[in-house]
């Protein structure tokens, strides 16, 4: 293969060049890569794993996720719903929480005032005239449990349901078990609790707790408000006197507010949710109509309107929309129009011309056949005019083609062709202008066949228009005719080592009729449009055309082509700034003064380092900012974007250079 097909693509910075001898070969390969959120390595323990895991997770929600990106209408019905739902919890919490208070504070109220008279009417019955009395301690005793039995019957009684009635002897007679009565199956001991006894042993007044209700029957426990009191019986014993009260009712009240709140809050939120859709879709319907029509326009149905209805600001979007789309339609008709003029002009003024220009050429040659019957002067005009009518024959012909590629009339007849037999016949024909300019062309990279499917001709036409001017710009050096091909491109590139380009010259070579040298006389009689014809004919084959140069150190001007037809290109196997510019050199010089860097002879060139065997130090890529086909102005596109399967990035380019 040649040393071309071997170098680094563009767009893969210094991969190969800077790359050490042995490195890479048997260290193993530690990959970081970015899945899940995560740093991950390729050696980590778990990293192949997670990074599945992260890849699984993350499959079934990508459709949602690309859905929510692309739906404005969805984001805010979304979003809508959500704040609602927020609106509506934080008022159900407020609003259950007053009810909460209202239902518990009238509870309160109402227990108080029952539990009061309760407790004036024992303490009454305890005072009453009659009441139990005896001599000894168990006669006293069982007098007043009765008594108490009595009491708490005859309190519960009232209640009619609506609370229980509690007395327990005090804890520091040790009787509490045996003189504890309750109304209602009421679980004495375990529905009152030990603080609130405390407090009641301690204290005269009343106090009061919320707690769970317990039965001896196995009926299940139930919250409840218990108020109790020490009071004395009618022996002057003191007791325990209790009330307690179920909050049942209270808490069906509260579990049918949040039902009926919650119920209400979730139709509340739905129906914002649904207004807010409503309301979204009358904005976002006309941006999505004009939209599509953007898009009908942008792919050239220029005819294409909104339809407007009422008088909002929508409808006036709509009407300004439509307006604007009638003017470019007919500022397009207008340019259409004018470019139809031009092409058919320059078409018919070409053809028309054939017509004298054929009279004029047979009497030229009569004439150029009979300078020697003439003076000296007569035969070299005779001689200008025949050099003169070549060049008015190739810039009409020059003009046709032109006029074909702006009309898109141009067509590409592509077949399997060998690039070295094209090169070969181009050679052939720039050997007389070689040898007057003692310039000699060399080829490199031809040990292989370099196939592709392209225009014999077409090609032909590009490589002899760049060879040409290689060696009428190359000041008698050699010109360098380089053949590569790899992955699914193939090139050839023309460098020579003349005058070479200024700055912004790179940008500007490819338009029609324009000169780097005003002032330069076209030796060979070119008429300007060779190079604006070449870069229209590699686009045609999808392909590039490239230009490098530098004052002084020559130029290179690079052809690429797709392999195979209607293939994108993603790179080219030649870069487009050779291995020999001076900003290559200069590396490689620096390089090898470098540490442990290893020096050529001295005064040893490129030519001879390859004589003696000495393998050529592979060339550093161009940086992206350096290459001249990207400086502004230049009509071209440099997109970087990742190969298939590789992480690392590669050249895409849209010529457009010559329009």
């Amino acid at each position: 293969m040649s040393r071309g097909s071997a170098a680094p693509k563009p767009g893969k910075p210094g991969v190969r060049a800077g790359r050490a001898a042995g490195q890479g070969r048997d260290s193993s390969r530690v990959g970081r890569l970015f899945q899940g959120g995560r740093l991950l390595q390729d050696g980590a323990p778990g990293g192949p794993v997670l990074r599945l895991f992260a890849r699984w997770v993350r499959r079934p929600l990508l459709p949602a996720m690309r859905l929510w990106r692309r739906n404005i209408q969805l984001r805010v019905v979304a979003s809508t719903l959500l704040m609602s739902l927020g609106v509506v919890l934080l008022l159900g919490f407020v609003v259950i929480g007053q009810v909460r208070n209202g239902l518990l504070d009238a509870k309160e109220k109402a227990a108080q005032s029952q539990a009061a008279g309760g407790f004036s009417a024992a303490q009454d019955r305890a005072s009453a005239p009659g009441g139990p009395t005896g001599q000894d301690g168990a006669g006293r005793n069982g007098s007043s449990v009765n008594w108490r039995s009595d009491l708490v019957q005859q309190l519960a009684s009232g209640g009619q349901s609506a609370f229980n009635v509690v007395a327990l002897s005090l804890e520091s007679e040790g009787t509490a078990s045996r003189g504890a009565r309750a109304s209602g199956e009421v679980d004495p001991t375990a529905s009152i609790p030990s603080g609130l006894r405390d407090s009641v042993a301690q204290g005269t007044g009343t106090y009061q707790t919320f707690t769970r209700i317990k039965y001896t029957s196995g009926k299940a426990s139930e919250p409840g408000l218990v108020l109790g009191k020490r009071l004395n019986d009618a022996s002057g014993t003191q007791y325990e006197l209790y009330y307690l009260f179920p909050l049942t009712q209270e808490e069906d009240s509260l579990a049918l507010v949040k039902g009926t709140l919650a119920t209400a809050g979730l139709f509340v939120v739905v129906l914002l949710g649904a207004i807010a859709w409503l309301v979204v879709r009358q904005i976002v319907t006309p941006v999505r109509m004009a939209a599509g029509i953007a898009e009908r326009l942008s792919a050239g149905r220029l005819q294409e309107r909104m339809k407007v209805t009422g008088e909002d600001d929508i409808a006036r979007l709509g009407e300004a929309f439509n307006k604007m789309a009638q003017n470019l339609q007919l500022k397009i008709q207008q340019l259409e129009e004018l470019s139809r003029m031009q092409r058919r002009f320059v078409s018919d003024v070409s053809h028309e011309l054939r017509t004298p220009l054929t009279t004029v050429r047979m009497a030229a040659d009569v004439i150029h056949e009979a300078r020697v019957d003439f003076d000296p002067v007569t035969a070299r005009s005779a001689e200008l005019l025949g050099d003169q009518l070549d060049r008015f024959e190739s810039l009409l012909a020059d003009l046709l083609e032109i006029s074909r590629f702006d009309a898109g009339a141009a067509a590409l007849e592509a077949e399997a062709i060998d690039l070295r037999e094209v090169v070969r016949r181009v050679i052939g024909g720039a050997e007389p202008l070689a040898e007057r300019k003692g310039t000699r062309i060399r080829v490199v990279g031809d040990a292989q066949p370099v196939v592709a499917e392209a225009d014999a001709r077409r090609v032909e036409r590009v490589l002899r228009n760049l060879v040409v001017n290689a060696v009428e710009h190359g000041e008698g050096r050699d010109v360098v005719v380089r053949l590569a091909s790899a992955g699914g491109a193939v090139a050839v590139a023309v460098r020579d080592y003349g005058v070479g380009l200024k700055p912004g010259e790179a940008t500007r070579v490819f338009n029609r009729f324009w000169r780097a040298d005003p002032a330069r006389a076209r030796t060979t009689g070119g008429t300007g449009l060779g190079l604006s014809i070449a870069v229209e004919d590699a686009r045609l084959h999808g392909g590039w055309l490239q230009a490098w140069g530098e004052p002084g150190g020559g130029s290179q001007f690079r052809l690429t082509l797709p392999r195979t037809a209607d293939e994108p290109l993603r790179g080219s196997p030649i870069p487009l700034e050779p291995e020999d510019s001076r900003r290559n050199r200069e590396r490689a010089a620096a390089e090898e003064r470098g540490p442990g860097g290893r020096g050529s002879l001295p005064g040893q060139s490129l030519a001879e380092r390859s004589a003696l065997g000495v393998p050529p130090r592979a060339p550093m890529p161009p940086q992206a900012a350096a290459d001249p086909t990207a400086l502004p102005g230049s009509g071209a596109r440099v997109v970087r974007q990742p190969a298939a399967g590789t992480d690392r990035t590669v050249e895409r380019e849209d010529r457009t250079l010559g329009r």
